[in-house]
């Protein structure tokens, strides 16, 4: 097994990368691209069709009822505006579900939206990533997520759990425990100390994990599950050949490094039969030897062959920056106000911080809609519903999306934040477009406490 390259240097930070790594790693976008105009970002170039197609329905008026009921696989939602997963920080530190959070859900569904993805729950506690996240790894969580699901069931609203592993972002902050991760790596914005390679025998529990989760999620009344395979958690980690070094049989070609997630439908359907399994998962990454489109067209196929009911597209880890989610300027005060490795740095840093992060970071671009064309290529390559998420802010560019076949629902997160009722504002037409400015400072705040929208000024 090839050695970590990963040089851990000495530095003010508690996190173990040094001032320069953080900079890097928690890059942004410093422009928005309004679509249709896709200019691409590092590691994924949308194909010209793409771009003409988005243009011409951009000039054809293409729309559709969007607001009409749909078919999630065999989850029956109100409309194709879905809430992706976004964890909330409302639940009790346990991470059982709770009136606050029970409540934050049912402004969803009075706001109309269409189907509810809850926000990362993990499946062992040596594997959380998230604070303040719904947890299901043990039975004793069951019941008051059945009292949840029970209440947001009254408004017609399916609600699906999603799960995961942290894998190399594990923070020891919320497990006291090391962690782990599939293979040596190269550089990770989350550790604290050099992550270790799973044994066989730790990847069969984590799926016995994942399973376990599954039959837990269907005894509390979720309308199913969507596994966490995007973003550079575990089930990411092993797809991608940037995190995955592994030479044995769940490492080096596409087959084998699936192998985990095939291993956990199949475990599952032998346990919960024909109950929902969704996955999200990256159309590709910024590293350089990372994931690509045309090895995730693959990958959503295998998924489709065991048995996958629906995929969520997204893109990005933690490790490139700001990519997963784009922010339009780099939000400095809030890293150094909310973020759990940086709030406590040396004064000097937090002067200079601000003034030389914007000359370091790298550019992910675009700001909009920057997975739609991604998740247009695995449709056209697979049968079962696709979901797209990322940047999506207009009403008429969902209609755009949906009326233009390039996928067959969208997920908003920060809008939802941002405005609870997006969903029924976009149906009576008092709005247009979400007011959500992409800040990103709730993705930092959520290390201290309950999410909510800054919209770009501290308070």
């Amino acid at each position: 097994m090839a050695k970590n390259k990963g040089a851990y240097v000495k530095s003010y930070s508690r996190g173990g990368i040094s001032r320069r790594d953080f900079l890097k790693y928690s890059s942004m976008a410093v422009s928005a691209a309004a679509f249709p105009n896709v200019i691409g970002c590092a590691g994924y170039k949308p194909r010209q069709d793409c771009q003409n197609q988005m243009a011409q329905s951009s000039s054809m008026g293409v729309v559709h009822d969007i607001f009409a009921p749909a078919g999630l696989g065999p989850i029956k939602t109100r409309n194709r505006i879905i809430r992706s997963a976004t964890t909330l920080g409302l639940v009790a530190k346990d991470g059982r579900a709770n009136s606050k959070l029970t409540e934050a859900y049912i402004e969803l569904c009075e706001g109309g939206v269409g189907a509810i993805i809850t926000g990362s729950s993990a499946v062992q506690q040596s594997g959380i990533s998230t604070p303040y996240g719904l947890t299901l790894y043990t039975d004793d969580n069951i019941k008051d997520c059945k009292l949840l699901t029970e209440r947001v069931h009254a408004y017609g609203t399916p609600i699906i759990m999603q799960i995961t592993h942290g894998g190399r972002q594990t923070r020891r902050a919320y497990t006291g425990e090391t962690p782990v991760a599939p293979s040596p790596i190269k550089d990770s914005y989350y550790n604290e100390e050099t992550p270790k390679e799973l044994t066989e025998l730790e990847i069969r529990g984590i799926i016995d994990s994942f399973i376990a989760a599954i039959v837990r999620a269907q005894k509390a009344g979720f309308d199913g599950v969507q596994l966490h395979g995007a973003h550079g958690y575990l089930l990411s980690g092993f797809l991608s050949p940037a995190t995955n070094r592994r030479t044995d049989q769940w490492g080096g070609s596409t087959e084998n490094r699936f192998r985990i997630i095939s291993e956990i439908y199949k475990g599952a359907r032998k346990q919960v039969g024909a109950y929902p399994i969704l996955i999200k998962i990256n159309a590709y990454d910024h590293q350089s030897d990372g994931l690509r489109l045309e090895e995730a067209v693959q990958i959503a196929a295998l998924l489709q062959e065991a048995g996958c009911d629906a995929i969520e597209v997204s893109c990005g880890m933690s490790c490139d920056g700001f990519s997963t989610i784009r922010v339009t300027s780099f939000p400095s005060e809030s890293i150094l106000a909310y973020s759990y490795q940086y709030k406590d740095s040396p004064y000097l840093l937090k002067k200079l911080f601000p003034l030389v992060a914007p000359l370091v970071v790298d550019q992910h671009e675009p700001l909009l809609n920057y997975n739609v064309c991604a998740a247009r290529e695995i449709k056209q390559r697979v049968q079962i519903p696709i979901v797209v998420v990322g940047g999506i802010r207009y009403r008429h560019d969902i209609e755009q999306i949906i009326g233009g076949n390039m996928a067959d629902f969208v997920a908003l997160s920060r809008p939802f934040i941002a405005e609870p009722d997006i969903v029924n504002r976009f149906k009576n037409e008092s709005l247009a477009e979400s007011s959500c400015i992409s800040c990103g400072y709730c993705l930092m705040a959520i290390e201290q406490g309950p999410t909510r929208c800054f919209h770009g000024e501290l308070s």
